[in-house]
């Protein structure tokens, strides 16, 4: 077989009930010049012999000892021979053009690391509700700047739909409390690297109790705060002490809280509600949206959980000459 040109990983465990169909859809890709690597990680029902009844070339197996997903991606980048790596999980469909149209992109655009628009689903094909306002805010980000600007709202990347050049896999997957996607892609923007996505849905996430995702404390609301907070702090907030703070309902009240305990000034919490302006929280004057200082290099950091109120937000930011992801940063 020829060198591939792109390098499947494909991290599994007691994954027989999907493993076919997941492994077929990469296999059947419009884009033939590819290497598919399962690492099977350490399983305990079928997988491996459901995987070895699929007869392609193409097809690398690696059996290990449980390690985990972030061992099991990584052995996974350190098997692969292309240059370019792309993700993809045990439970999902890839559509036959997604690899094609993702190197398409990678190559022709000045990005390290690219994604598609998904559909999540369940097992029976039908939308799952409480997914549906994440799955519309990731779909709406396709160029590398709102990309690199939302990325501290959630992972703007669907982790299984990533194809990056191979240094950004080479960063690693790395253990911790937190999720692991999460933590590599904040990494990778981080350091400056751009993404961009295919603006077409490519992928079937497929939402099952049995993901990861669902059962596993790193992939809580309160691991992905971890996640954002560490990042934020390596990130836009290094160096800096005093910031402004949009928001003091629900979602406002646990970042100013937190803010605080970690040393910062907050110097003012903008709200809305007129029963709240003009108080104070925690010692920090609550003033109206119109009263925002121009931006003078204090971060704004808005933390304001309303399905709409993102975009509310942001026509009054660009009123007042705020730029999200270089003076305000979307944090819910």
């Amino acid at each position: 077989m020829s060198a591939p040109t792109i390098s499947v990983v494909l991290p599994a465990r007691n994954a027989a009930a999907t493993i076919e169909r997941a492994a077929r859809s990469i296999l059947n890709s419009t884009h033939r010049e590819l290497e598919l690597i399962i690492i099977d990680d350490g399983s305990t029902d079928d997988t491996t012999e459901v995987i070895r009844q699929i007869d392609d070339p193409r097809l690398r197996l690696i059996q290990q000892e449980l390690g985990g997903v972030c061992a099991a991606a990584n052995r996974g980048t350190n098997e692969a021979r292309a240059p370019v790596i792309a993700r993809m999980d045990a439970d999902d469909f890839s559509h036959p053009k997604r690899l094609e149209k993702q190197l398409d992109l990678l190559r022709q655009s000045n990005v390290n690391m690219v994604g598609c628009r998904v559909r999540i689903i369940d097992a029976l094909g039908q939308a799952v509700t409480s997914l549906q306002r994440y799955e519309q805010w990731s779909n709406a980000l396709t160029e590398p700047a709102r990309i690199v600007a939302m990325r501290f709202v959630e992972l703007p990347i669907v982790n299984p739909t990533l194809m990056a050049k191979r240094e950004v896999f080479e960063l690693g997957y790395r253990e911790g409390a937190w999720p692991e996607d999460y933590d590599l892609c904040l990494r990778a923007l981080g350091q400056g690297l751009k993404a961009a996505k295919v603006p077409e849905v490519l992928f079937d996430w497929i939402d099952s109790g049995q993901r990861l995702t669902r059962n596993d404390p790193r992939y809580s609301p309160e691991a992905f705060d971890r996640c954002r907070r560490t990042h934020l702090i390596d990130g836009p907030l290094r160096g800096i002490r005093e910031v402004d703070l949009w928001g003091a309902g629900q979602a406002g009240k646990p970042w100013l809280r937190w803010l605080q305990g970690e040393g910062f000034r907050v110097r003012h919490v903008v709200e809305v509600s007129p029963k709240k302006i003009g108080t104070q929280i925690h010692g920090v004057p609550v003033i109206a949206d119109t009263e925002l200082p121009p931006p003078d290099g204090t971060p704004l950091i808005i933390a304001v959980g309303a399905a709409g109120a993102r975009e509310l937000i942001e026509t009054e930011l660009a009123k007042q000459n705020y730029t999200p992801g270089k003076d305000a940063w979307f944090v819910c």
